[in-house]
């Protein structure tokens, strides 16, 4: 269903586990659309009259999965202060007013909502997702011109209430069963078995470098951590674990730009490690994703 033009590597499978976000038996029915942009989300008034929600962890659940079961449900992932988050959600407002409740904009602060970005695997803002029964179907990264996104729209309604979904993988199920639920390592050694039999399973690679991830941020307070990066831009380790926390948050091309900085400041040991630091972050998203190949290009410049 997907225009090829804009969708990204960030639809990949595996890449998505809404399992942690459901509760049993769910008997609360959908909440009215909201009138206003969350706080820290671009956007200003919300598009008269449509469907457009605010989603948070308390919320996401009837916001997004069960509203899916009736209708496609996009979801916007911004943060105000970004450029092209900022221009891009009035597009999104818009078309929704346009639809007329025929689909759901809901719209996610990941700086205030990490956990639902990093459940997606955002690697840059914006991103957008289509849920459709229940079940991501489709994703885009990136602000695209509003014939695409129009186009990439059609197909999602053409979608209905069908989820599309890849092929199951019983060993990547478990490895991200385990991820979820936060036991790193068992989600460790089974990335390493599917890699083992099949080493380059770009999944299972993605998984091990985000396990890597997590116990690197591990007991971090991330405001702490990102206003102690602030103040020594020249302290190695205090900006490898910022840009830790930005992945984390969905701000991976932040991150990116971060750690090429380093590069180019530094020399000899310390260059080396930012060098591979953000190789290793650009696994979790994978070679196609076009913010990686963006920052590979920056780190090539920063190193020759």
């Amino acid at each position: 269903m997907s225009d090829p033009r804009i969708t990204s590597s960030i639809f990949t499978r595996g890449a998505v586990d809404l399992s942690a976000l459901r509760t049993p038996a769910p008997t609360a029915t959908p909440a009215p659309a909201q009138a206003g942009p969350p706080a820290g989300v671009p956007g200003g008034a919300a598009a008269g009259g449509a469907a457009v929600v605010d989603v948070t962890e308390a919320n996401i659940q009837a916001e997004v999965l069960e509203r899916s079961l009736a209708a496609p449900v996009v979801v916007f992932f911004g943060a105000a202060g970004y450029p092209d988050s900022d221009q891009f959600a009035p597009l999104l407002e818009k078309l929704a007013a346009e639809g007329g409740g025929t689909w759901v904009l809901a719209r996610v602060d990941v700086q205030t909502n990490p956990r639902i970005a990093q459940m997606f695997r955002v690697q840059g803002i914006p991103t957008v997702y289509a849920v459709v029964g229940g079940q991501p179907v489709d994703a885009f990264s990136g602000a695209v011109p509003e014939p695409q996104l129009r186009q990439w729209l059609q197909a999602v309604l053409k979608a209905g209430g069908v989820a599309v979904t890849a092929p199951e993988d019983p060993r990547l199920d478990e490895a991200d069963d385990a991820l979820m639920d936060g036991d790193l390592d068992a989600a460790e050694q089974a990335y390493r078995k599917i890699l083992a039999e099949t080493p380059n399973d770009a999944a299972a690679q993605a998984g091990l470098a985000q396990v890597g991830l997590a116990r690197r941020v591990s007991g971090t307070d991330p405001q702490a951590a990102l206003d102690a990066a602030a103040a020594a831009p020249d302290d190695v380790d205090a900006q490898l674990l910022a840009a830790d926390i930005e992945v984390l948050s969905g701000l991976a091309e932040q991150a990116y730009q971060r750690l090429v900085g380093l590069v180019r400041r530094t020399a000899g040991e310390d260059r080396e490690k930012a060098r591979q630091h953000l190789v290793g972050l650009f696994s979790i998203a994978g070679p196609d994703d076009p913010t990686v190949a963006t920052a590979r290009r920056a780190l090539a410049s920063a190193l020759f």
